[in-house]
């Protein structure tokens, strides 16, 4: 399973995701758009406006810190 997540600098609901992530031993690759500002249209034209959005295998699953959908991941 390869999962990526896209954040932003000073965001709560990131900072969350990526601490229940690591706390379930759940790797990840992390894009801040703040530092990488390419992937401000990346996400846009997948119809998101805001962050953390997760995507597995290059497909979005979860947009915004969603505890019931992450424990789904934990599951797999």
């Amino acid at each position: 399973m390869s999962l990526a997540i896209f954040t932003k600098n000073n965001c709560i609901q990131c900072k969350m995701t990526k601490k229940f992530l690591s706390e379930h031993q759940i790797s990840f690759e992390e894009h801040n758009i703040t530092k990488e500002p390419q992937y401000i249209d990346y996400l846009q034209g997948k119809g998101f406006r805001s962050v953390p959005v997760i995507e597995k295998n290059n497909a979005p699953i979860i947009n915004g810190f969603r505890p019931d959908l992450l424990k789904n991941l934990i599951a797999q």
